[in-house]
């Protein structure tokens, strides 16, 4: 499978910034070395090290595996689950009937 490398907005590469540093954090309050979270989350160190970085290219199953083993895993369901905008959407759809 060939990933599209397409440029990503400095305000996106923000926000994965933001969530790798949220996730260096939580691991450093557990007191957690990169050794230790990479092995139990199975993947090698680099990869931790590009999750922590904010890296794009990351495999959704590698961060999954982090959060899991930092007890996080349930942070996943988290995301779009407030869908405001689209319910915004609905709405109009209904008003316009």
């Amino acid at each position: 499978m060939r990933i599209n490398k397409q440029p990503l907005l400095p305000q996106f590469q923000r926000i994965l910034e933001q969530t790798g540093e949220n996730i260096k954090l939580a691991r450093k309050r557990r007191k957690l070395t990169t050794i230790q979270v990479a092995e139990r989350a199975g993947i090698n160190r680099s990869t931790l090290y590009h999750i922590e970085k904010g890296n794009p290219c990351v495999s959704l199953w590698a961060l999954f595996n982090v959060l899991r083993v930092l007890g996080l895993q349930n942070d996943l369901l988290k995301l779009a689950a407030d869908d405001e905008f689209g319910r915004k959407l609905q709405d109009l759809r209904m008003l316009k009937k």
